[in-house]
């Protein structure tokens, strides 16, 4: 049975663009295994009990088969529909729906029957809410963590632009992690990320510190749209001058001919050595990868950020 949402164009705003050029043929590192196991299925049906999105689905990541066969998702709470339309981004666009009152308790729910040690929790862009859906945020936090007490917890939010009070909000919730990415070089943002305002993403993430100086924060920025070497060196450095812990780079992909297309990919040696700039810019934690996505190995890398932090105080 097909829904009135999925009758609806995923891309109404890009309909009439004219299409941008497609890359055919992705290098060898880049290639992936379809989904078929048993237990990429058991995580599927989860997901649908629970009726929970994932951005894992809703933005085509590469590494859905892997982490559904470990039974690690991210949930993808506000509904499926953001009201933002990034040019890099699969997720659908429009007008959301209502949020759903009980989507924390099935959050909740489905975090214990995966039995996960550590959950990715994301949103949509929810630009018609007063708070930019900081509350619910904050509701799905505190359900996770009163049905689920082990679990770290890890989100990643939207950048709440002009939602004064909502940054706060989430910190007050205490997750273990606040994510937000900047997703690209300040010279792309118009072309890549419209919606949304660098300094104001950057702003974000030095607020949480000032709140709460102990909570670890990561942010995340695609490379082969366009950048420079040096542009995202200024990126790092921003990163840092905002005391940001953990920095994933990953491989843009193109998810249709109406989205922003692909500069070059950028090969594995390329991001060995942009990892190892980071290292030396002082972050405790760094992915980079072709495949790295925000919440890819996420419980094994927060293990090893909190085991850096305590190196570095000396425990």
């Amino acid at each position: 049975m097909t829904t009135a949402t999925e009758n609806k164009p995923r891309h109404p705003e890009k309909a009439h663009r004219p299409d941008q050029p497609v890359r055919r043929g992705k290098p060898e590192w880049l290639r992936v295994k379809a989904p078929t196991s048993p237990e990429y299925a058991a995580t599927r049906k989860i997901m649908r009990d629970n009726n929970l999105v994932t951005v894992c689905e809703e933005a085509a990541c590469p590494n859905v088969g892997e982490c559904w066969a470990k039974g690690h998702a991210t949930m993808m709470i506000m509904g499926d529909t953001c009201t933002r339309a990034c040019a890099f981004c699969n997720v659908r666009t429009g007008m959301p729906g209502p949020l759903d009152a009980l989507e924390p308790f099935n959050v909740a729910a489905a975090v214990r029957k995966l039995n996960l040690a550590h959950v990715v929790i994301t949103s949509v862009d929810r630009d018609d809410l007063a708070d930019g859906g900081a509350r619910h945020f904050a509701a799905v936090i505190c359900a996770v963590r009163e049905a689920n007490p082990a679990t770290s917890i890890e989100v990643l939010t939207p950048d709440f632009l002009r939602k004064p009070g909502a940054i706060a909000q989430v910190v007050a919730a205490r997750p273990d992690v606040y994510n937000h990415n900047l997703e690209t070089v300040p010279r792309l943002y118009p072309s890549v990320r419209p919606g949304a305002r660098y300094f104001t993403s950057l702003r974000l993430l030095q607020q949480v510190k000032e709140i709460d100086p102990a909570m670890f924060t990561k942010s995340g920025i695609m490379v082969g749209l366009g950048e420079s070497r040096e542009e995202v060196l200024q990126v790092m450095d921003d990163l840092r001058a905002a005391d940001v812990d953990f920095l994933t780079i990953g491989q843009y992909l193109q998810p249709t001919a109406k989205h922003h297309p692909i500069d070059r990919f950028v090969t594995p040696d390329e991001f060995s050595a942009l990892a190892d700039a980071a290292y030396a810019k002082g972050f405790l934690m760094v992915s980079a990868a072709p495949l790295t996505r925000s919440s890819y190995h996420a419980g094994d890398d927060f293990a090893r950020l909190r085991a850096a932090r305590l190196a570095q105080l000396g425990h």
